[in-house]
């Protein structure tokens, strides 16, 4: 089994001042290296960044999968953490990556993930643990699934070790940021469902929104997260509702 006492970090960037000294902050003790793959921001987010000595590489943004994919393909080291600028460390996982870049036996590592949202911990609502891979060897893992949903897929086979701690997730500041990015996201979502073939229909619009509903604030047991928990699982519902209206559009454009 390969194994390196080595680590870069990966993370991809554009207009991230709020965030992204939050997150260098929680790696910079344990990365060997912080590569940042910035799709030209426009803020300070490369003055803030550079003041922790990071790599700084400009690059098109093509998408999350193929943007993060790149980040990875530069790093100099095989063990790879991958972070989006709105994450961070808590001091439990720092702790886990550390004992395990003592001596790294797998070659790929999931965590939980715990998300701030408005100012509270969303700790149900289908939310959490929700349990991500994002440290593995480079040459045993990629980039995969469809945009904006991207995620890290090992090799067939691959074991996958879980480590203690979460990463942190600042998600949304407003519930109006979260509205502007649910229609941001629903627009790819919807691209890219009509190039992969898939379709909508009445029933889709009506009833999606409503089974999500139910399944993240009862099954899910958002109503736990209090007002919140409303908000995230409503949002959530009507994220669906305009992904399989979006799709519908498209549908009904290119038939005319």
């Amino acid at each position: 089994m390969e194994t390196t006492s080595r680590l870069s970090v990966a993370i991809i960037t554009y207009n991230e001042e709020k965030n992204i000294a939050r997150c260098l902050e929680s790696v910079k003790d344990i990365a060997d290296e912080i590569i940042i793959v910035d799709s030209y921001s426009t803020d300070q987010t490369k003055s803030i960044a550079q003041s922790y000595h990071v790599r700084w590489v400009e690059h098109p943004f093509h998408g999350h999968v193929q943007q993060k994919n790149y980040a990875l393909s530069l790093a100099t080291y095989p063990m790879v953490l991958s972070l989006d600028a709105d994450e961070a460390l808590s001091n439990e996982l720092k702790q886990s990556i550390q004992n395990e870049k003592k001596h790294f036996q797998h070659m790929a590592y999931s965590m939980n993930r715990l998300s701030y949202y408005c100012g509270k911990w969303i700790k149900h609502s289908g939310w959490y643990p929700d349990k991500k891979i994002r440290l593995v060897n480079k040459h045993y893992a990629e980039w995969g699934g469809d945009n904006p949903h991207d995620k890290l897929i090992p090799r067939p086979g691959t074991p996958v070790k879980h480590l203690n701690g979460d990463i942190l997730h600042y998600t949304y500041y407003t519930i109006s940021e979260h509205v502007r990015q649910t229609d941001y996201f629903t627009n790819i979502a919807a691209n890219v469902a009509y190039q992969k073939g898939k379709r909508s229909n009445i029933f889709l619009i009506l009833f999606s929104p409503v089974h999500r509903f139910i399944k993240m604030y009862f099954i899910k047991m958002g109503f736990l997260d209090g007002y919140y928990g409303f908000v995230v699982c409503a949002i959530q519902a009507f994220s669906n509702f305009l992904k399989y209206t979006k799709l519908f559009e498209l549908q009904r454009k290119n038939k005319n």
